[in-house]
């Protein structure tokens, strides 16, 4: 049965600490961002252990030296392995990448929760992610080994996704493309690597936000560089999206007539307006410098639409974008330029 992430979370929440967990799934799709965010929020350490790239035990249990004192040869403890005494979270990532050799030292980590004689602090927890799937380089698992897990089919859904992308600022034009195109989240679950030509995935839709969230438009010497993140049929659907003029420009919000061109607002939804409210901070980092009185009058006009129009979930969006990290120049023409409009964004961005 396939899980999605509040299904996980409730998985977590309600195992005991000495059954250990499988999450079986594609590569991309938040395995370890959502454990790790998950016990980090319960004070819990996460310690992420890629088995696919060990090359051999030595890697995982530590090296062996000699012990002067006793004239044994004990194993020296690797570098993760918890020495105060208080529990972890051991998450094994790539489990069916792993070497057999590396595998067979897992058998005693999942069963007895020792390494090389040395036991793990009482009340650590083993989770380990697989990768499902004919594209990948897997080793067959020993049945007596899958047998000492509780195994899911981690398979977060695209909302999943979008809430998490809201929470966290991506940017708006790849929300709203990927809330009418959903099947793009993840690509081609069949898609061939050969040649390396690229598929979308969640981590890929993320690199992205980080590279375009700093321009205002996206032009012709974008689209290559977006290809080599996304694909070139993604790239293309991508552009194609957020070059259809469905939302206004920033230029004729915050430069023409704000009193005739409300009207291009009225048939926006919420999506389209995260979209703009991004873009307008987006075009006042570029512009701040030479933007004059009357784009702070539009920009005041802009908000105000919000209040008149009982848009307050958007007036709360618009004011949660308001960073001295993100866009400093922006912020600074808000302060100089529209002083009372910053001082409302304030009292929002508290109450928030």
């Amino acid at each position: 049965m396939k899980i999605d992430s509040a299904q996980l979370k409730f998985i977590l929440e309600n195992t005991p600490a000495s059954q250990n967990i499988m999450l079986v799934g594609r590569h991309g799709i938040g395995k370890s961002r959502i454990l790790e965010a998950f016990f980090e929020e319960r004070g819990e350490k996460v310690v992420t252990l890629f088995l696919g790239q060990m090359s051999d035990p030595g890697d995982l249990i530590g090296l062996p030296h000699l012990d002067e004192a006793t004239g044994r040869t004990e194993f020296m403890l690797p570098y993760w392995f918890p020495t105060d005494g208080k529990p972890v979270v051991l998450f094994l990532d790539e489990l069916n990448r792993a070497r057999p050799e590396v595998l067979q030292t897992v058998m005693d980590l999942t069963l007895n929760r020792k390494l090389a004689g040395k036991s793990l602090p009482e009340g650590s927890r083993i989770i380990s992610a697989v990768n499902g799937g004919s594209e990948y380089q897997l080793t067959d698992l020993d049945p007596a080994l899958v047998s000492r897990f509780n195994i899911y089919e981690f398979a977060p859904s695209v909302e999943d996704w979008i809430n998490w992308a809201r929470a966290t600022r991506i940017d708006s034009r790849i929300i709203s493309f990927i809330e009418e195109n959903p099947e793009l989240l993840d690509g081609d679950e069949n898609y061939s690597q050969e040649n390396l030509e690229r598929s979308p995935d969640r981590r890929s839709w993320e690199r992205l936000s980080k590279i375009i969230e700093s321009f205002t438009e996206l032009g012709e010497l974008h689209q290559p560089m977006v290809s080599g993140i996304i694909g070139d049929k993604a790239a293309a659907i991508f552009f194609e999206f957020v070059n259809s003029n469905r939302v206004p420009t920033v230029a004729k919000i915050l430069e023409g007539d704000f009193s005739k061109n409300q009207e291009l607002l009225s048939d926006l939804g919420f999506t389209d307006f995260t979209q703009l409210n991004e873009a307008v901070y987006r075009w006042l980092e570029k512009n701040s410098s030479t933007a004059g009185a009357e784009v702070a009058k539009n920009l005041v006009s802009y908000f105000e639409w919000f209040t008149d129009n009982n848009k307050k979930e958007l007036q709360a969006h618009f004011a949660s974008l308001v960073s001295a990290e993100r866009y400093p120049a922006a912020l600074n023409y808000i302060v100089e330029k529209a002083p009372e409009l910053y001082k409302k964004l304030l009292d929002l961005s508290d109450s928030l």
